[in-house]
């Protein structure tokens, strides 16, 4: 037995490195799907920026204004298309409009035409849902922060 053992080692030695190096070659790097990525990077900084707003915090909402557009830019760069879909395309001619009145409203600290963009961006997330025949995913104004170790109100300075 010993001896067997003694055979069998040295080729178990050589075999195992390779083998553990023919799946580490097949394996392909994490790439997030679409969802995650609405999840992860879109659907937070939708929320963090109606909060924001919501109490007055015009330059954290400018902030996160920025983010969600980056955020939407890397949707679109993952993935450009995702069925028959233009992700890139959709996601530009319905965010366009809202996003440069979202703009113009954390400018000028409007709270009445922020709460006006801020819903005509909600509705065009809806309808690009509706359009890929994903509904179900209905986004709405923040009824209450999912952030409750953060602090939307301005930072007295």
């Amino acid at each position: 037995m010993k001896r067997c053992f003694r055979l069998l080692l040295p080729l178990v030695a050589l075999v195992l490195p390779a083998s553990i190096g023919d799946a580490t070659a097949q394996q392909k790097p994490y790439g997030p799907g679409l969802g995650d990525l609405m999840t992860a990077t879109v659907q937070p900084r939708h929320t963090k920026l109606g909060l924001a707003a919501r109490e007055g915090n015009w330059p954290y909402a400018a902030y996160e204004l920025h983010e969600l557009k980056e955020a939407f830019d890397r949707v679109a760069k993952t993935w450009p298309k995702w069925r028959t879909f233009s992700i890139s395309e959709m996601m530009a001619s319905v965010t366009k409009e809202p996003v440069a009145a979202l703009d113009q409203a954390i400018k000028t600290g409007d709270s009445g035409r922020f709460t006006a963009a801020y819903e005509q961006l909600t509705a065009a997330c809806n309808t690009c849902h509706r359009s890929a025949d994903r509904g179900v995913i209905v986004i709405q104004s923040p009824t209450s922060s999912s952030f409750p170790d953060q602090d939307f109100r301005p930072v007295n300075q």
